[in-house]
């Protein structure tokens, strides 16, 4: 945006560069001012860094000069401000097509700023989950990976296999036995315009992220969400494009509840911000949202198929995917939902409606059972070992 005409320019003592003073009007607009978002560590780093951003902004109460930084001390200022964040998630390993490698310092995970993954949304990404320093699912989350990026239109800068080694080299090299490898596919970094004609290469990025401890089995609240669905075309696509899945989350936290869930253009049951949802009819039948407006979840396509134990143990009358109406949701056995960062987590209540008996179902029960042993000692098609 350009700065309005009212910006004053005034020479500093023992400075002939200008300095651009904020007026009166500039500084009347609301919400955060300009000074607010300059770190006060820039004093600071003109004493470490030896330059100066020559130019001085006011905002009535005092002033801060902008640094201008190195490379060392951008990098130093990122080190820095990794050392002073707090957050439950530790990040262990990065790999990035833009420097070519991997990194194991959380300073250095960043990507550039024209990436059109950044400004545009022009990205795919997809997870799998580490478990006792094996990969699960990386094949069914991978080949999911490039049907979204097909969708996307975005090139592949590796084929399949070369991609996959990557991945398993990634988290290799993070050393983690128990937690996340996360990855995206970008129309690349190269300009800030809205087609990417501009950029010359696609990019690769994975990231490890490490957890102290695996999901617990454990019931929690769901309200219906106010926030509009994603249209089919990009429901059923993961891509970065998460801002209704964030919104639809928000608002459930605002009500006290977990998740949100999402009806579709008909008003049946769709699915949560970013995990599916199954139920347990009062006739024993395992029922699943079918999957063509919304995204084909690989933890819920595992469990379907492991729920067949259910079914030949007469615990289960049968399964089915189709279409689910609120009443039918609202009134079942038992609600869960299922995804790869959670598992499976039983509902015990939905929109303050009780769901079956209020408690934690034996079926969610058998279900997340099912999938932390599949983890554990699934065959070679779900498990594959990293060779740390």
């Amino acid at each position: 945006m350009a700065l309005p005409s009212s910006f004053l320019v005034e020479p500093i003592s023992g400075n002939p560069k200008p300095t651009q003073v904020m007026s009166p009007a500039f500084r009347s607009v609301s919400g955060p001012s300009i000074v607010s978002v300059i770190r006060a560590r820039s004093l600071r780093n003109i004493v470490k860094c030896g330059a100066t951003a020559n130019y001085q902004v006011e905002n009535g109460i005092g002033s801060v000069v902008v640094p201008v930084l190195s490379a060392a001390g951008v990098a130093e200022e990122l080190k820095v401000f990794q050392e002073n964040k707090t957050s439950n998630q530790e990040y262990l390993a990065m790999y990035s097509s833009i420097v070519g490698g991997i990194t194991t310092d959380p300073a250095a995970m960043v990507i550039p700023i024209d990436d059109h993954m950044v400004h545009r949304g022009h990205g795919v990404f997809d997870t799998a989950a580490i478990m006792d320093g094996h990969l699960y699912e990386l094949d069914q989350h991978v080949d999911r990976f490039l049907r979204s990026a097909s969708m996307a239109k975005i090139r592949l800068p590796f084929d399949r296999a070369t991609i996959k080694s990557i991945l398993i080299q990634t988290v290799a090299a993070s050393n983690c036995t128990l937690g996340s490898l996360r990855y995206w596919l970008s129309a690349g970094p190269g300009d800030f315009y809205l087609s990417p004609a501009g950029c010359p290469q696609p990019a690769l990025y994975a990231i490890v992220t490490q957890i102290r401890k695996p999901p617990e089995f454990k019931g929690t609240k769901v309200v219906t969400s106010s926030i509009p669905i994603k249209s089919p075309q990009f429901a059923t696509m993961k891509n970065v494009n998460y801002l209704p899945n964030v919104l639809s989350k928000m608002e459930a936290e605002e009500n006290g509840a977990f998740a949100a869930i999402w009806l579709d253009d008909e008003g049946y049951v769709a699915e949560g911000p970013n995990m599916n949802v199954g139920f347990v009819t009062k006739e024993r039948e395992f029922i699943v949202p079918r999957f063509e407006k919304i995204l084909s979840g690989c933890t819920i396509k595992r469990v379907l198929a492991l729920a067949e134990k259910l079914v030949k143990e007469g615990r289960l009358t049968g399964i089915s995917v189709r279409d689910v109406t609120v009443d039918e949701g609202k009134n079942a056995d038992e609600m869960m939902l299922i995804g790869s960062g959670i598992l499976v987590k039983p509902v015990l209540e939905w929109d303050d409606q009780i769901i079956g008996d209020g408690k934690e179902g034996p079926v969610a029960e058998a279900f997340f059972n099912f999938i932390m042993d599949d983890m554990k000692s699934g065959p070679s098609t779900v498990r594959i070992p990293v060779p740390y």
